[in-house]
C-alpha cells in the first residue's frame, strides 16, 4: 500500500507540472479530461465598418437655402431680392455663381433651386431643408444665421442652443428626404468687419440708422466702451454660431463646412451693396461663389 500511494503522488505531481507549462490547454486531476478552457478561445473578429462616402466634387444639381445673402438682396436694386445674382444659384455671368460653375449655362435653370428667404433665421431652416429634399438635389448649400445675430438689440439674438437645435433638426429633415445629398455649410460673415468697412461712408452711416442690423451697426461712429462691448458681444455670438455649424456638420459624413472661409474673408467697399453698405454687391456675391466652389471641388 505505501508503494501504491507513492505512485499516486508521483502521478499527481506530474500532472500538476504539465498543467503549469500548458496553461492554455486546461487540466483536471488524474483521470480528468475536461478539454480546453472556453475562455481561451479567440474572440470573434469585429465587423469591418462600411467605407465613408466619397465626396463628389462635381454634383449634378444644387439647391440653396438661407437668407437675404443667398437671395442677393440689394445686389442689383435697392430693397429688392436679385436671385439672378445669387452666389449659389444665380445666372448672372458677372457673378459666375456656384451653380453656373458646376452645371454650366445650359443646365443651371433646370438643375438648381433657390429656396432661401430674405429675413429668415435659423428656426426656419428645417422647413427650407424639407423643401430642398423634395427636389432630390445632389448638393445643398446652406448660408443661414446672420439674422439670428442681426437683431435690433444684442439681447434679442438667438440663444446658441436654440440655434444648434434648429440646425440639427434641419439636417435631420434633409436626411429624411434626401439621405445621400451632400451639404455645403458656409460660415457666417464677420459682422464687426463689415461695420469697420462700411462705417467710413457717410451714406452708409445714414442708411444704417434706418435699422440695418442694429445690434452691430447702431451708432456706427460711437467708439465708447458700451458700444464696443455691444459689438464684441455680437461678434462673439457669430463665432459661437460658426462653432455650432462646424461641430454639427462634422457629425454628418456627407456635410462639408467651409472651415471659416466666409468669416475670414475681408469684404472691401466695392464688395458691399451701394445701397445698404452691408449686403454683398455683385462683386461680393462673386467672391462668395468663388469661396464655395473652391471648398466643394476640393478632393
Amino acid at each position: 500500500m505505501p508503494h501504491g500511494r507513492h505512485r499516486f503522488r508521483t502521478a499527481a505531481a506530474g500532472t500538476a507540472l504539465l498543467c503549469a507549462v500548458t496553461v492554455l490547454a486546461g487540466c483536471s486531476g488524474p483521470g480528468g479530461g475536461d478539454g480546453p478552457d472556453p475562455r481561451a478561445a479567440s474572440a470573434s473578429p469585429k465587423p469591418t465598418p462600411p467605407p465613408k462616402p466619397v465626396w463628389n466634387v462635381s454634383p449634378g444639381s444644387v439647391a440653396a437655402v438661407g437668407d437675404s445673402i443667398t437671395r442677393a438682396f440689394d445686389a442689383c436694386t435697392v430693397l429688392a431680392d436679385c436671385p439672378e445674382a445669387s452666389w449659389a444659384t444665380g445666372t448672372d455671368a458677372e457673378v459666375d455663381s456656384l451653380a453656373l460653375r458646376l452645371l454650366g449655362t445650359a443646365r443651371v435653370a433646370g438643375r438648381s433651386w433657390n429656396l432661401a428667404r430674405s429675413g429668415a433665421r435659423m428656426a426656419e431652416l428645417p422647413q427650407q431643408m424639407a423643401a430642398a429634399a423634395a427636389e432630390r438635389p445632389e448638393l445643398v448649400t446652406v448660408m443661414m444665421g446672420a439674422n439670428d445675430a442681426c437683431r435690433a438689440r444684442a439681447e434679442e439674438m438667438t440663444p446658441v442652443e436654440e440655434f444648434r437645435a434648429s440646425f440639427v433638426a434641419a439636417l435631420a429633415r434633409l436626411r429624411a428626404g434626401a439621405p445621400k445629398a451632400q451639404v455645403y455649410v458656409s460660415s457666417l460673415p464677420d459682422l464687426r468687419r463689415l461695420w469697420e468697412t462700411g462705417r467710413v461712408s457717410p451714406l452708409g452711416r445714414q442708411v444704417w440708422q434706418l435699422g440695418v442690423c442694429g445690434a452691430m451697426l447702431k451708432d456706427p461712429t460711437d467708439l465708447g466702451p458700451a458700444a464696443e462691448r455691444r459689438r464684441t458681444t455680437v461678434r462673439d455670438r457669430v463665432v459661437a454660431y460658426n462653432r455650432v455649424l462646424r461641430e454639427e456638420c462634422a457629425k454628418d459624413e456627407r456635410c462639408r463646412y467651409d472651415g471659416g472661409a466666409v468669416f475670414g474673408f475681408a469684404f472691401d467697399r466695392p464688395q458691399l451693396s451701394p445701397w445698404d453698405f452691408f449686403h454683398p454687391s455683385k462683386s461680393g456675391q462673386a467672391r462668395l461663389a468663388e469661396l464655395a466652389y473652391r471648398q466643394i471641388t476640393k478632393a
